[in-house]
């Protein structure tokens, strides 16, 4: 392990050990340090001089509390950089710069350049890391889940109703400790005192929970600020600190509140989650029941509750629902002890502290690796390139319908080894530190795997794993951080050739696979699913890539990525795979869209693992039973409602709808018809009323709260309009076994459009 962290380019220049957390302190002139050091937490000041990057001197020459103005040798057009003597001092700088240039704070154009994290800075300046000589089992960790009890007549909890509450706080820690605050022997201000007593005396470096940004702390604050007393977590007594943020993962963008305590990070599994899911694409869902049984920590003995029934439960059996939520807690542990050690080990490499590396994208941790640098050697640091178009990867579907078995080969690391072979890299970098990064990472990461695999001890070997993890993440963000619009050594030409290489490669490998007799069935970007040759083994796969990869350009590996009992391949990005342990992957929005009601979601997965398991004929008997269960009622209201979350205030919703901007909302107008006061982020729930498969949904729509199980409304043609719908889809597939060259077809036009 030792080995690895002798590359000052990647791990920094300063290897001071233990650092655990940093906050800015002394009226911003300094920074307060905690670190662990011979098993104990200390602290100190450390000195600290904020800085910005400017392209003119004169920006900054006149500005109060100027320490230094250091020129940068070398092309960039940010070729000085102005330090101050407290962070204030810095701020004021900035804010004289945008007044100056009459240019946005931090735009790519803009010819200064403010780190508004003085962690960041101060590490950036110091070449220093957190955790420098620490395993992630070194960290004190307490998770944090609360339960409350809502309003009758609403469906989803609220912090700003007066009577809703908090009626339990579970915890656990990583020592072992566990502990249910309970709110039938406290009341709600009593119990949020008892629950900053424990964080105090439990003294965690980290807190987590799921979801615990966008529900648990923003509904703890708001109920602290109704008794009027601070959450004062932080390590030196301070109140946690919050600012609405957001954070691009994929084609998505979450809203949600970060949250921060002095010498202390929070960590959101469910955020995990989803950074997780961007590169793998299997979860089943994001719910933390679902996540502890997907990744194999959930306790046999667990307790489960229907959420609907905590407020009854806390009246009914109170035992039971404490039980639920130390579960909750435990799980919660479990699940960051699987998703975290890589955000941990890049906090070990990348200027950003702990927190940050959880929440920052790839892509701008890359730019902080390649600044650090910059700056150590004292450089100029060139602007952002403008946007550009730039090309996608290769992606096709060449077979329809089900294939067994199936192989998936990939290229190994193909954008970085496309890079490294070229040489590919951004036309600014004049000290030619990106490739320099990006063979570092590369042949660290080897060096991590066979150290993890040689090594007897568990924790060495756990290190090495989530450091080997954690470079393989970076590794896959160089090629992004060439079209990344805030990148300073961003090229969008350099982008541009990796991707039409990558193309070509893609298409060779897919002719390459042909000519050996093979069955390629759909490209992605750095590999292909293909029915092997007839007559392979498995025994036989070593030998297939070697002959797949001999014509295949210097410096590109493939690898076998996967061997599946079946695929099922729909349309383009559309996909299942079944495993040969029975686990179905399902790949693609059509399949698992968040825009169909649950009913759907499960009938499209029967229909799918009856296709992959060869019980094709079985489908339309799988139809026929859920148009039955429609007819007779039998379909619980949880399937067939949809639940929206309501973004806007009741003003803004309905300007918009005034401007034509939005159509009308049946959740809104169900929210809005109730007379409860709304807030954005409430949640209704509803359902389809009537007789007819083509009611206009608004004018027949109900709040799910409304169904009466002795007198069902629901409309039965309506869903099995529905039903009909996805059977349609599916119904040439069961008409006719195996594959079929791919034609994009139409849909019928006598059918409704579901994808």
């Amino acid at each position: 392990m030792l080995t690895l962290e002798r590359a000052p380019l990647l791990f920094g220049h300063d290897p001071t050990p233990g650092l655990l957390a940093l906050d800015l302190a002394d009226g911003g002139r300094a920074l307060r340090l905690w670190a662990r050091r011979d098993g104990a937490v200390r602290t100190e000041l450390a000195p600290f001089t904020p800085f910005l990057l400017v392209a003119d001197a004169a920006l900054v020459a006149d500005a109060p509390g100027l320490a230094a103005l250091e020129p940068l040798a070398g092309p960039g057009e940010l070729a000085w950089r102005a330090g101050f003597a407290s962070w204030s001092d810095a701020l004021a700088a900035r804010d004289r710069c945008r007044e100056r240039s009459g240019q946005p704070v931090n735009t790519p154009a803009a010819r200064y350049r403010f780190l508004a994290d003085a962690a960041h800075q101060y590490l950036l300046a110091t070449g220093r890391t957190s955790f420098h000589g620490l395993a992630f089992d070194d960290l004190r960790r307490l998770a944090l889940d609360i339960e409350v009890v809502t309003t009758e007549g609403w469906e989803f909890p609220s912090a700003a109703r007066p009577g809703d509450r908090i009626v339990a706080v579970a915890l656990a820690d990583s020592t072992g400790f566990r502990h249910v605050i309970r709110g039938d022997r406290l009341d709600e201000r009593a119990l949020l005192e008892e629950c900053t007593r424990l964080v105090h005396e439990r003294d965690p470096d980290v807190l987590e929970g799921h979801n615990i940004f966008r529900f648990d702390l923003e509904y703890l604050e708001a109920r602290a600020r109704r008794h009027g007393i601070a959450l004062a977590w932080g390590r030196d007594g301070s109140a946690l600190r919050s600012r609405p943020t957001r954070l691009q993962i994929a084609e998505r963008t979450i809203g949600y509140r970060r949250y921060e305590a002095a010498g202390r990070h929070i960590v959101d599994t469910w955020i995990l989650a989803q950074l997780h899911d961007a590169g793998t694409r299997d979860l089943p869902a994001f719910g933390l029941k679902e996540l502890a049984r997907h990744f194999g920590v959930a306790a046999p003995d667990r307790t489960y509750l229907d959420p609907a029934r905590i407020s009854r439960d806390f009246l009914e059996d109170p035992e039971r629902l404490m039980a639920y939520a130390g579960d909750d807690a435990l799980e919660t542990l479990g699940l960051a002890a699987v998703l975290a050690p890589p955000y941990f080990a890049q906090a070990q490499l990348v200027p950003f502290d702990y927190q940050s590396c959880a929440l920052r994208g790839a892509a701008a941790k890359i730019d902080a690796l390649l600044l650090r640098e910059y700056l150590r050697q004292g450089h100029a640091v060139p602007l952002a390139r403008p946007s550009a178009a730039v090309g996608g990867g290769h992606t096709a579907i060449l077979q329809q319908g089900v294939a067994r078995p199936v192989l998936h080969v990939d290229v190994t690391s193909l954008y970085p080894s496309l890079m490294l072979a070229g040489p590919i890299a951004p036309a600014s970098d004049a000290l030619g530190v990106f490739l320099a990064l990006l063979r570092h990472l590369r042949d660290f990461r080897v060096r991590a795997k066979r150290l993890a695999r040689e090594t007897a001890e568990p924790r060495e070997r756990a290190h090495l794993l989530a450091l080997q993890q954690s470079f393989k993440i970076l590794i896959n963000a160089f090629y992004g951080y060439l079209a990344f619009g805030a990148g300073h050594w961003n090229d969008f030409d350099a982008a541009n050739r990796v991707t039409a290489e990558g193309r070509a490669l893609v298409v060779a490998l897919i002719d390459r696979l042909g000519a050996l007799g093979a069955t390629p069935v759909e490209a992605d970007t750095d590999g292909v699913y293909f029915v092997p040759p007839p007559g392979h083994a498995p025994a036989d796969d070593e030998s297939l890539l070697e002959r797949v990869a001999a014509d295949l350009p210097a410096g590109i590996q493939l690898e076998l990525d996967g061997r599946f009992v079946a695929m099922f391949s729909y349309k383009m990005k559309t996909y299942a795979l079944l495993d040969a342990s029975g686990r179905l992957l399902l790949k693609g929005s059509a399949f698992r869209s968040r825009g169909l009601e649950p009913f759907q979601r499960r009938l499209i997965e029967e229909i799918v693992r009856a296709l992959l398991e060869g019980r094709g004929a079985e489908a339309r008997a799988l139809v026929d039973r859920w148009l039955a269960d429609f007819a007779a009622h039998r379909v619980p209201p949880r399937l067939f409602a949809r639940t929206e979350t309501l973004q806007d205030s009741v003003e803004a919703y309905r300007e918009r709808v005034r401007a034509g901007a939005r159509p009308v909302s049946a959740a809104w107008e169900l929210a809005i018809a109730s007379g409860r006061p709304l807030q954005p982020g409430d949640q209704v729930s509803y359902y389809v009323t009537g007789r007819s498969a083509h009611v206009t949904v608004n004018e027949y729509a109900r709040l799910l709260t409304d169904w009466d199980p002795a007198r069902p409304d629901e409309n039965t043609e309506y869903y099995q309009a529905k039903v009909h719908e996805i059977w349609e889809r599916f119904r040439p597939f069961t008409e006719q076994e195996g594959l079929r060259p791919f034609t994009e077809e139409p849909a019928p036009q006598s059918q409704l459009s579901l994808f």
